[in-house]
């Protein structure tokens, strides 16, 4: 079922109310979500399912998966850590995945940015050059 435009608001505002100081304050989310399975608004499920991907997509924005196509050491990983934390802030986490098909080089997902330094991505655009 499609969202409503006044669903969709009471959701971004219930987002902007579960953040504290640009972060998103998890006493607060479930506070913001037990008042609205009280309450029971009209579309109250639409909203909850809004505010639930608004909430994910913040969270998103602080987790960064790090793919590589060999396993990476102990320095290069915190190497790579300290590097997003003092770029994004201190509070960024970071999970690293081996994948081989990369066949070598990075690949930095950090919510919806992607920076792919992959060697299969560099064949990729060489290819579609020629």
């Amino acid at each position: 079922m499609k969202i409503s435009r006044e669903a969709r608001r009471t959701s971004r505002e219930l987002a902007k109310l579960s953040m504290v100081d640009g972060y998103v304050d998890a006493a607060r989310v479930e506070m913001i979500s037990s008042e609205v399975v009280e309450d029971k608004p009209r579309s109250y499920l639409l909203i909850l399912k809004e505010f639930t991907r608004l909430i994910r997509l913040e969270l998103e924005k602080r987790h960064a998966v790090v793919e590589s196509a060999a396993a990476l050491d102990a320095t290069g990983r915190a190497e790579i850590e300290n590097n997003l934390k003092q770029k994004f802030g201190s509070d960024i986490t970071a999970e690293f995945h081996i994948v081989p098909t990369l066949l070598g080089g990075l690949r930095v997902k950090l919510g919806s940015d992607v920076w792919d330094g992959s060697v299969r991505e560099r064949l990729s655009s060489f290819s579609k050059q020629l």
